[in-house]
């Protein structure tokens, strides 16, 4: 009987860490909604750098991830790493942008 109740608490013990497990992974994983409200964010951040005419937006790639933007890249001006920031700002649903673009001055052929 003894061996019995020291199995059940040792089962008890377990399925309580696997249940905590498990919820951690679900706080921390994206929902589909966060998904397609990243997705929704990515794409009118790069519409607006696409319709500024200002910045070679072939050279910049943008992620988001529960609302924080990513750009990444690279931009010929200072000026235009602050611009595509602040375009990155203007989007709906944006709370924050992380501007990891790398000025390059382009080449002379």
């Amino acid at each position: 009987m003894r061996m019995l109740s020291l199995v059940f608490v040792l089962l008890a013990l377990v399925l309580n860490g696997v249940s905590e497990l498990i919820a951690g992974e679900a706080a921390t994983a994206r929902t589909d909604l966060e998904r397609l409200n990243d997705d929704s964010i990515t794409a009118n951040v790069e519409g607006k750098l696409a319709s500024a005419n200002v910045i070679d937006f072939a050279r910049v790639d943008v992620e988001t991830e529960r609302g924080t933007v990513v750009l990444s890249g690279t931009v010929p001006t200072s000026q235009q790493k602050a611009r595509a920031e602040q375009l990155a700002r203007e989007v709906g649903g944006v709370k924050q942008v992380t501007n990891k673009l790398q000025v390059r001055v382009p080449q002379q052929p």
